[in-house]
């Protein structure tokens, strides 16, 4: 028996979900990335003016994403109100559409 049935037995109801974060392809980055919204620890920006935001997840590994300077958090502001609304719904829609208020200039995995 696997050790992922033991903690929950019923994870065979559990869902991935995805944001399709969508813009302006530039030269990292084609316009549209699927990045996934569970298992997320934190989505953070260092300052308010701040060009990466970054999705921590519980696992240790971030995805970095990088926009036009943010105002008032803008970006992870969206990001979490996404990633929110991506969460509940419903378990036929996988993947959430999201723009995001400033340009994106690159979206990185690692």
């Amino acid at each position: 028996m696997y050790l992922c049935n033991i903690i929950n037995p019923f994870n065979f109801l559990t869902m991935e979900k995805f944001l399709n974060i969508t813009g302006t392809a530039v030269a990292a980055y084609a316009g549209t990335q699927l990045v996934s919204c569970n298992g997320i620890k934190s989505i953070r920006t260092a300052t308010a003016t701040g060009t990466a935001t970054v999705i921590s997840y519980m696992d240790g590994t971030a995805t970095t994403v990088t926009t036009a300077a943010s105002v008032a958090f803008d970006v992870q502001k969206k990001l979490q109100d996404a990633v929110a609304a991506a969460l509940q719904t419903s378990w036929t829609r996988p993947v959430f559409d999201a723009t995001l208020p400033k340009a994106i200039t690159s979206i990185v995995n690692a």
